[in-house]
């Protein structure tokens, strides 16, 4: 077991001291999908085209069939690039599947928007939809009209402005409405909105009409953006990237609930990320990357990571994020994320601020058995409810919550594990000690007990399936699809299993009940 926290100590040792090349990012259908449509080159990209062939689920649709409301912007991408790529092998049965797929498939956006819809969802897919219907007429596919009066307004507001900033939110769905290269401007990373397919697309309008002294810039962001999801096929890109800001902020934050954020071990590597986070926190505070707009939830968790560092940050920039007593992601935003609400009220603790009406927002966004599901940002419940128990018990040592602790040792699974689909997986599972661990500190004996016979059966499911420096595949992260930030989720996965291996030891060198 000591020869095991030690792998682990030194592969995350490893992942901290990469994180200076932009992040890591799994790939991803939708962007694939519409990079090889805007490439316009069948031939040059057969590779790119046989994987995204390869991700067809056995019922026609790309993406989990255990998140259906995140499938319709991959199927409708793979199906319209998948269209035109006919000679291809593979393709045309495709399509064809594909087709049914979509005819069969309830519309989620029929009546109402869902809460958790994904990122740009009222853009892309009435766009798709109506690139769909031009070449496949008279298919009953799901028309979204929900989406549709929001994509009307947001173009409106769109057609009153001639150029967006560089690193505007909106530039993140460019392809679903830029029809002219003039509107955007590669940023300093030569991305639009730090979206491939939002790049690609602006390439493609660009070769075309003629605006080209930006186009080799693109096209150096869309190689290194192949480069990240570390598939080797050329073509073949992630859903966001870069997220140099992103990945260390969680990556620290993660060290933290884990209680490994000033293990000795660890010591220099946090300390170079602190360093440049702080240089980099600036009066608007930080976005998922350093050439995208501020966003709440990115300021929030670097102002935690920073004073769990032992600086003294302003909390300023977190309040222009402020709208009443919540905290808005971006401005404008269509509704409130709890997670990030969940983060400010962890920052504001941590720096010592009053945060009543934030704390209240969090424990009033819970479902029935306590639990937090009503997330935007991640589609598993595991991830809010994990950063909402350490947001509430900051600085509470007596705090207990009995109903979230009797759920989260329920709906542990037979196998020992968690997770919100169909199997448990590792990221879950770690997200599960981390607020076990929380409550561990302020439970009675006969709770303790009960947490440490759940992280016995949860070590031994994560034992069996460890492996030592792989990377995560599961994308449970919501963009305009799911995705998986890879060493974000890695580092959780090994905090987790870290946990576990240290509770155990305690457990058995203590008593059963020990806290780690």
């Amino acid at each position: 077991m000591n020869a095991l926290s030690e792998q682990i100590l030194s592969e995350l040792r490893h992942l901290l001291s990469e994180m200076s090349d932009g992040g890591s990012v799994g790939p991803s259908v939708y962007d694939t999908a519409r990079a090889l449509q805007f490439h316009g080159n069948v031939t040059g990209r057969q590779d790119a085209y046989a994987w995204l062939i390869a991700q067809q689920q056995a019922d026609g649709g790309w993406g989990s069939a255990d998140f259906p409301l995140f499938r319709h912007a991959p199927t409708w991408a793979a199906l319209l690039a998948l269209q035109r790529a006919d000679p291809l092998s593979g393709a045309a049965d495709a399509v064809q599947a594909a087709t049914r797929f979509l005819e069969l498939q309830p519309d989620p956006y029929a009546h109402a928007v869902p809460e958790d819809a994904p990122v740009g969802a009222e853009l892309i897919l009435p766009q798709l939809c109506g690139e769909a219907a031009s070449l496949l007429g008279g298919v009953a596919f799901p028309r979204h009209p929900a989406l549709l009066p929001l994509r009307q307004a947001c173009l409106v507001k769109l057609g009153a402005v001639a150029t967006l900033p560089s690193g505007h939110p909106l530039l993140h769905s460019w392809e679903a409405w830029g029809t002219s290269p003039t509107t955007a401007c590669p940023g300093d990373d030569g991305s639009i909105g730090i979206s491939p397919a939002a790049t690609a697309a602006w390439r493609a309008h660009a070769v075309t009409q003629g605006s080209t002294p930006q186009v080799g810039r693109a096209d150096a962001y869309l190689q290194a953006a192949s480069r990240a999801t570390r598939s080797g096929i050329e073509g073949v890109v992630p859903n966001v990237w870069p997220i140099n800001v992103f990945e260390p902020c969680w990556s620290l934050y993660t060290l933290h609930l884990a209680g490994l954020f000033a293990h000795p071990a660890l010591a220099e590597a946090v300390r170079v990320i602190v360093a440049q986070l702080d240089a980099r926190l600036g009066v608007r505070g930080l976005g998922p990357a350093l050439h995208f707009a501020a966003d709440a939830d990115d300021t929030a968790v670097a102002l935690c990571v920073l004073r769990l560092a032992g600086r003294d940050p302003a909390v300023d920039a977190l309040r222009h994020f402020e709208f009443g007593e919540l905290f808005v992601t971006f401005p404008g935003e269509r509704n409130a994320s709890v997670s990030t609400n969940i983060h400010a009220l962890h920052a504001l603790r941590l720096l010592g601020k009053p945060a009543a009406g934030t704390s209240a927002y969090v424990k009033a966004n819970r479902n029935p058995h306590g639990l937090w599901d009503n997330e935007k940002w991640h589609v598993s419940w595991l991830y809010p409810t994990a950063h909402a128990v350490a947001a509430l018990a900051q600085g509470k040592p007596q705090w207990r919550d009995e109903r979230a602790l009797a759920a989260l040792l329920q709906a542990q699974r037979d196998d020992g594990g968690w997770g919100a689909g169909r199997a448990s997986t590792f990221e879950e599972t770690a997200y599960a000690l981390f607020a076990l661990h929380v409550m561990d500190g302020s439970e009675e004996p006969t709770g303790r007990r009960r947490i440490a016979q759940a992280v016995a059966r949860a070590l031994e499911w994560m034992l069996a399936r460890r492996a030592a420096h792989a990377l995560p595949q599961t994308p449970l992260w919501i963009g305009k699809e799911l995705y998986c930030p890879t060493r974000v989720v890695r580092v959780a996965e090994l905090a987790g299993l870290w946990l576990a291996l240290r509770w155990g030891r305690r457990v058995l060198a203590e008593g059963a009940g020990a806290a780690p």
